[in-house]
């Protein structure tokens, strides 16, 4: 029993500069974010002066090495980056999340030495990426996508459509996967680096959504894109590979921004109940409102405590992609359960755009959907529980 209770207090327990690093996030996030959020989720925009400051905090190179002007850090600490901007804003969250854990780790674990000099430098100090994986016909089938790579004299051709690519609208490199050999199933599928002015790339419709309203999500069009062969991303035909390895610190990552966002709506109902009044009290004195907050603070810390193991143990280096799974199911349950009886504790206040409650509760709902549905995670688990 003496291990399992070091192993628990070690997930919750932070080291001095995870502490300062956490508390530095927050004050952004309260100062700088919160003043905003209605505005941005009202006008599906977020604010392009956002966007600068999330680089000179530090925030989009957390785990890249400090030569390349990065802070050398751990997915931890990008954990806990995350978790406050989802507490305040779920979409400001994402933008930092998928720079983090799919752009800059894919460069990190399948760029080589040139590309990393060539395009970290610029991670770091301002050019935003995004990850592209999904189709209108590929999305938890990854093997049908339909994006193809032709060669040509001096590098390759990209034609096809990416949907719902998170950062799209603001993003200037992209990773995108694309099939080199169709008849080779996935084992065509290839990595390859995109930026914006490549000819023959072009950004399509920005969707408008439920939640994380502020957060760009777009179409990509290819047609004939061209590609330098120096900016093939790992070994060709190994693309599938790279997107679910990539995907697994991914989940992590939106795990974090969950249990940010249930955090946030959970603060919320605390501070109202305290304050409605009926019946001569406030309902924070009715046993039956003190047990919803109970469970749901329960359930929270629960769904942290599994995000901050999937954290660690990707940093220790030992295997992770079950916890990561599992870490982003229950997170997105817990999140989604959370939200929707915070807003029912506001009672017809949850219900309008006046109170936070509403907002909490649509944007928790894409946690089950994106990076991997629920019904994926549970396959992901199953495989690893049967092998």
């Amino acid at each position: 029993m003496q291990d399992l209770r070091s192993t628990v207090a070690a997930l919750t327990t932070l080291s001095e500069e995870e502490q300062l690093f956490r508390d530095a996030v927050r004050e952004f996030a309260e100062t700088e974010v919160r003043p905003h959020v209605y505005a941005m989720d009202e006008a599906a925009q977020f604010r392009a002066d956002l966007i600068p400051r999330f680089f000179e905090l530090g925030l989009m190179g957390i785990e890249v090495p400090e030569e390349f002007g990065g802070a050398g850090g751990s997915i931890f600490l990008a954990v806990l980056a995350i978790e406050e901007l989802a507490r305040v804003d779920a979409s400001a969250a994402i933008y930092v999340d998928v720079h983090n854990t799919l752009v800059n780790n894919g460069f990190l674990r399948w760029g080589n030495d040139e590309q990393q000099r060539r395009y970290f430098p610029r991670l770091t100090s301002g050019l935003l990426g995004a990850f592209a994986l999904s189709e209108p016909g590929s999305g938890s089938d990854a093997f049908a996508l339909a994006t193809r790579a032709e060669r040509t004299g001096d590098g390759w051709e990209l034609t096809g459509r990416k949907f719902w690519i998170t950062n799209g609208a603001e993003a200037g490199v992209f990773i995108v996967f694309a099939n080199t050999d169709p008849s080779k199933g996935y084992k065509g599928i290839t990595g390859f680096i995109v930026e914006r002015e490549f000819p023959g790339f072009s950004v399509g419709k920005k969707e408008n959504k439920l939640g994380i309203r502020a957060s760009s999500t777009t179409e990509l069009i290819l047609e004939q894109c061209r590609v330098p062969d120096a900016n093939v991303l790992g070994p060709v035909g190994q693309g599938y590979k790279i997107a679910i390895e990539t995907l697994n610190e991914g989940r992590i990552g939106i795990g974090a921004q969950m249990i940010g966002v249930a955090t946030g709506a959970l603060e919320a109902a605390t501070t109202y109940v305290k304050e409605r009044r009926q019946f001569g009290k406030t309902i924070a004195e009715f046993q039956g409102v003190q047990f919803q907050l109970a469970q749901m603070a329960t359930d929270l810390e629960a769904a942290r405590l599994m995000v901050y193991n999937a954290a660690r143990l990707k940093d220790t280096g030992q295997p992770f992609a079950q916890q990561a799974a599992m870490a982003k199911l229950f997170s997105s349950q817990v999140a989604d359960r959370t939200t929707s009886r915070c807003l029912e504790l506001f009672g017809g206040y949850g219900y309008s755009k006046e109170y936070p409650a509403e907002k909490y509760y649509r944007d928790a709902k894409i946690g089950t959907i994106y990076e991997g549905t629920s019904n994926m995670q549970l396959q992901t688990i199953a495989k690893s529980l049967l092998k």
